[in-house]
C-alpha cells in the first residue's frame, strides 16, 4: 500500500516484484509466465539450470496430464458412451475435463514453468518475446513428450476394457466423417485458428505482470472450456498440437492423416494472439512498473 493524494492505493507493482509475494507461489508464477526471468527463491538466487530442468519436467508431466484427463473424459463420453446418447451431455463433460485441470495444472505447476503444456502457446511467448528460442524448443519437445506419454497411459487403460474396439479410438481430433457435423479441413481449419486465437490472447493477459495472478488460472481455465463447448462439434478441438498428436500416434488411420490441419492451425492462431496482444498492450510489461491508479494521476 502506498498513498497518493492522502488515499491508500493498491499500486500496479509487477506481481513478481512486491515484496510480501517474492518467492511465494503467486510470485514466482507471475514471474515464470511474464518474463524470461526467473525470480528469486526463498534463499535469494536461483539455481537457473536446476529451474530450467523443472520446467522441463513440469512441461512433460502437465501435458501428460492434460491429454490423460481431458482426453480420457472424450473417450469416455464419445467413445464408450458413458453419458449415454446426449451428445450434448458428453461436449459438456468434456469440455468441462479439460477446463477443470488445466485450471488445476495452472496453479500447480505455473509458478515452475509457466505451465505451457501447449506448443501454441509457447509459440505466442516466443512471438511476444516473453521466452527465448532454446527454452522454447525445449517446452516444445517436452509438450510433444508428455503428449506421447499420457495417450499412451490412456491407450493402455481402455485396452483393459473388454468394450474397447478400434471404434471407440481415443478422443482424436479430426474433420469430415470425424466431425459431429461434417465439417470440411477448412471448417476445421479456420475453427481451430479463431478457437487457438482467443484461448492464447486469454493467456498472454491473464499472464501480464500487472495481472492479479491468483485468477489467472481461474480465466485460463474458462478460456479453454468455452473453446471446447464450440469446438467439439467441429472437430474434437485441438487448440493444441501434442494434445492432437498423442492420441493419433496411437489410433492411425485418418487421425493420423488429418493431423496436419492439428498440428499448423493452432500455431498459426497462437502467433495471431502474439500479435493481436501487442497491438492491444504496445507497452507490454512496461504496463507492470510502479505507477499510481489512472484516476489518482492528476492528483
Amino acid at each position: 500500500m502506498v498513498r497518493f493524494g492522502g488515499t491508500p492505493r493498491l499500486t500496479h507493482v509487477r506481481w513478481s516484484e512486491r515484496p510480501a509475494l517474492v518467492g511465494t507461489p503467486i510470485g514466482r508464477l507471475a514471474g515464470r509466465c511474464g518474463t524470461v526471468s526467473v525470480g528469486a527463491g526463498q534463499g535469494g538466487a536461483v539455481d537457473r539450470s536446476a529451474v530450467t530442468w523443472r520446467a522441463l519436467f513440469a512441461e512433460v508431466l502437465g501435458t501428460a496430464c492434460l491429454v490423460f484427463f481431458g482426453v480420457g473424459t472424450a473417450t469416455l463420453s464419445f467413445g464408450f458412451r458413458v453419458t449415454g446418447t446426449s451428445t450434448s451431455a458428453g461436449v459438456v463433460a468434456t469440455a468441462l475435463a479439460f477446463g477443470l485441470v488445466l485450471m488445476a495444472l495452472v496453479y500447480a505447476l505455473g509458478p515452475i514453468s509457466g505451465c505451457h503444456v501447449n506448443p501454441a502457446v509457447t509459440v505466442a511467448f516466443l512471438v511476444a518475446r516473453r521466452i527465448g528460442p532454446t527454452e522454447a524448443l525445449g517446452y516444445w519437445t517436452a509438450q510433444v513428450v508428455g503428449a506421447v506419454a499420457g495417450a499412451g497411459a490412456l491407450y493402455g487403460v481402455v485396452h483393459t476394457s473388454a468394450d474397447y474396439t478400434s471404434a471407440v479410438g481415443l478422443g482424436a481430433n479430426g474433420y469430415g466423417s470425424a466431425s459431429l457435423i461434417h465439417a470440411d479441413a477448412l471448417g476445421a481449419f479456420i475453427a481451430e485458428i479463431v478457437l487457438t486465437f482467443l484461448f492464447v490472447l486469454v493467456i498472454l493477459a491473464v499472464t501480464r505482470r500487472a495481472s492479479n495472478a491468483t485468477v489467472a488460472g481461474l480465466a485460463i481455465g474458462l478460456a479453454l472450456t468455452l473453446a471446447h463447448l464450440i469446438g467439439i462439434p467441429i472437430d474434437g478441438t485441438s487448440v493444441n498440437p501434442a494434445r492432437s498428436l498423442g492420441p493419433a500416434l496411437f489410433v492411425g488411420g485418418s487421425a493420423l492423416s488429418q493431423l496436419w490441419v492439428f498440428l499448423t492451425a493452432p500455431l498459426v492462431g497462437g502467433t495471431l494472439a502474439a500479435g493481436a496482444y501487442a497491438l492491444l498492450y504496445p507497452a507490454g510489461e512496461e504496463e507492470a512498473v510502479t505507477a499510481p491508479a489512472p484516476e489518482e494521476q492528476a492528483t
